[in-house]
């Protein structure tokens, strides 16, 4: 993070209304492709967002290091879509729910929601940010409030994962 950035998150912090919408426009994209790793729901993610944003500023001034605060943001984003999302569905996926459910003629990208779905939500939002925002580590480590090693270790695992409930549908399209 550069001086002026820090800055930025500084003034925002200390009630600079410009200074945070510049950090709105910045990250806002980010927020959603949190959300929406979460929730894979447009207008769920759009309002989560929103939401979210509402409560940084009502309470930007408890983040005392501006470093950490496109972080907070997006643990902000993480804990609302999660609300909605425990909200929404009160029973979880599982892979036998999957199988049951997942006919031959299931789209692939029907199956890539589902089991994308049996994700933990960290691991679809580090997900979203790499593959779908096109993020570099960094910035995904940042966002997220991870080292290097959590966030390969996280990457890894989900991919893994998805590749494994995957294999049967992409094994048909051949």
């Amino acid at each position: 993070m550069d001086a002026s950035e820090r800055e930025q998150y500084r003034a925002a912090i200390h009630g600079d209304r410009e200074a945070f919408e510049m950090i709105i426009r910045t990250h806002s994209r980010t927020l959603f492709a949190i959300a929406y790793g979460i929730l894979q729901n447009r207008e769920e993610a759009e309002d989560v967002v929103q939401d979210s944003l509402v409560k940084a500023w009502k309470m930007r001034w408890r983040v005392r290091d501006p470093e950490k605060f496109p972080a907070w943001l997006s643990m902000i984003a993480r804990h609302r879509a999660h609300d909605v999302f425990r909200k929404r569905r009160p029973v979880p996926f599982t892979h036998e729910t999957i199988e049951v459910n997942a006919p031959d003629t299931m789209a692939l990208d029907q199956q890539l929601h589902l089991a994308l779905a049996t994700l933990p939500e960290l691991h679809r939002a580090a997900l979203a940010l790499r593959y779908f925002e096109e993020m570099d580590y960094r910035s995904i480590e940042n966002t997220l409030g991870l080292t290097n090693g959590e966030l390969r270790g996280i990457l890894g695992r989900a991919l893994a994962s998805l590749r494994k409930q995957l294999r049967p549908a992409l094994a048909s399209t051949d």
